[in-house]
């Protein structure tokens, strides 16, 4: 392996391990229930366009072609705005085990994406594929409507997180020329001014009525944790990952959520382990991984 390509598979696993801990972060502030989701997303968009914006001025300045303004609008909806608001939103209706199986889909939803945009064939392991994480998906639900208590997740907390991994692996199979054309730094300064701008009439009252000073430390470090890590450090590996993996192998990574997912909530006792559970995780990650040796053989 090249050392770009091992920078780039660098990248992409600190990444997905700083989602992993990011899960656990997120309910967190979901159970205590004093910032709202959209509340949630513009402070963590708020906090990236400051920094990616104070870090561009330190760098050598880069011109954005006019024509690609209205793309990196169209890249800020499906890779950030959509999916991180999908996901604070369903992080309050589901356990971050659950939430971490769900995000395995991601490469699933980016074959998709490859055979519209690039042209790639679906064969018939992809096909396999997709029906035996379908089936995991559906197994879930199932196990989640008939569960009871404070750790089970809701059919709708599914769906959205269904909605956040299509939309996501949209923009990880769409946007990669786009995302090649500019350094880091250039498109996520503007890809979160662009989500910062279209959140503010949503959270506008919100923000006005959150009282920030009656919500603890820990959460403020949490949140702190969210904005900094999970948003300026995760969205500035991002694309630098793009730029040198495949899109789907970029989305493989995903696999790294639900294992820290699970140890992280377990040990906390945030969830629990069940045999349902294991057997969803395997249908799912079965499929992915049946995808994955499709698109490895070419056939």
């Amino acid at each position: 392996m090249n050392r770009d390509k091992l920078t780039g598979h660098l990248s992409i696993a600190g990444t997905y391990t700083i989602f992993g801990l990011n899960l656990i972060f997120c309910k967190d502030i979901a159970n205590a229930q004093l910032i709202p989701p959209i509340v949630l997303f513009t402070l963590r968009a708020t906090g990236a366009s400051i920094l990616f914006w104070l870090l561009s001025a330190f760098l050598p300045k880069e011109k954005v072609a006019r024509e690609d303004y209205g793309k990196i609008f169209l890249a800020s909806m499906a890779g950030l705005f959509i999916p991180q608001l999908t996901f604070l939103s369903a992080i309050t209706m589901a356990t971050p085990l659950d939430t971490g199986i769900l995000g395995t889909l991601g490469p699933i939803f980016t074959m998709f994406f490859a055979f519209l945009f690039l042209g790639e064939p679906i064969t018939l392991k992809k096909a396999g594929g997709v029906a035996l994480s379908f089936a995991g998906v559906l197994f879930l639900v199932y196990n989640s409507v008939h569960t009871g208590g404070a750790a089970s997740t809701k059919p709708m907390g599914v769906v959205l997180l269904l909605v956040n991994s299509v939309s996501f692996s949209l923009y990880l199979g769409a946007f990669r020329p786009l995302i090649s054309r500019y350094g880091v730094v250039t498109f996520m300064k503007w890809m979160f001014l662009f989500s910062l701008i279209v959140s503010i009439p949503f959270s506008a009252s919100g923000l006005v009525h959150t009282d920030f000073a009656a919500i603890p430390s820990g959460i403020l470090w949490e949140v702190g944790y969210l904005v900094f890590f999970a948003t300026f450090v995760a969205y500035f590996l991002i694309p630098y990952g793009q730029k040198r993996l495949r899109p789907t192998l970029v989305s493989m990574y995903t696999y790294l959520q639900p294992v820290i997912a699970a140890v992280i909530s377990v040990w906390i006792g945030m969830d629990a382990i069940t045999w349902r559970k294991v057997l969803a995780i395997l249908l799912i990650v079965g499929g992915v991984v049946l995808v994955g040796r499709s698109r490895a053989a070419g056939k």
